[in-house]
Parts: C-alpha cells; structure tokens; sequence
C-alpha cells in the first residue's frame, strides 16, 4: 500500500491508513491536520487537529457532500502554513478524490489535469469511477464559469 505519504503540493500529503499512525512521518513532515476519510474514521492522537468522515470506497458513495468542509478544512491547514494528510485505508481511492476537489477549487485544472498532477506525485492514486464521476460532476456544475 505505498511507500509512506506523498507531497502533493506545498501543505498537502496524500498517504494511507498506516501513513497517518506513523509517528516519524508525521514528524518527518510536520503533519499538524489530518483528514481521515474512510469506514471507520477516528482520531488518534491528541497533538493533531482531525477532520473525520465517515465513507466507504463504493462507487455509490457521494463524497461530494463532504466536499465543502474537507476542502475548508485543508484550506484552513494552509494559509497558517501548516501541513495536512489527507488518507483513506490504501490512499488510492477516496483520499485522491478529496485531494483533488480541494485543488481543483484552487487551481483552474479540470479534473483529468488535476488526477495527472496527484499521480505525478503518487502514482498509485486512482479514484473509483463513481468518484471521478463525481469531480467531473464537481467541476462543471460548481467550478466553470458559465
């Protein structure tokens, strides 16, 4: 399940489950937010802020209604220059989606370019296709200016 966590942009990683239980990476990185995204979402240490969702890697599960608070909450990570991991259980599926709502919201990448740009840091990342059907969704109804 990968090689540890991932930069994908300046303050944002990009990991799995066992990414954000090890302690030297997180230290190795300066991770001070995590955002888990998975079945059984739950912080785990005091010292870090979390942002836990509950969600299931099914190409029936809307992520999209987390998208706004997930994206706020990476954002929040950023400005105050801080890093934030985002992971699900393997940190190919649902974690690449959040990644790239949140980039996609800050960039003016549509979702094909945006995927390019995370595999290009973590070639492993690989949403479901219920997920990219919903960056699709994501980009044309709530990112192109009409």
């Amino acid at each position: 399940m990968g090689n540890g966590m991932n930069k994908i942009i300046p303050g944002l990683y990009l990991g799995n489950i066992r990414d954000s239980k090890d302690a030297e990476q997180l230290q190795e990185h300066n991770i001070t937010h995590i955002l888990s995204i998975h079945d059984n979402a739950n912080p785990l240490r005091e010292d870090i802020m979390y942002k836990c969702i509950h969600a299931a890697d099914s190409p029936d599960q809307d992520l999209m209604p987390f998208f706004q608070e997930c994206i706020e909450f990476i954002h929040s990570c950023r400005v105050k220059e801080m890093n934030c991991l985002v992971h699900c259980i393997a940190g190919i599926s649902r974690s690449t989606t959040i990644c790239a709502a949140y980039i996609m919201t800050i960039t003016e990448l549509s979702w094909r370019q945006t995927l390019q740009a995370i595999r290009a840091n973590r070639s492993i990342a690989n949403p479901n296709y219920g997920f990219k059907r919903q960056l699709q969704d994501f980009y044309n109804k709530h990112l192109t200016k009409v």
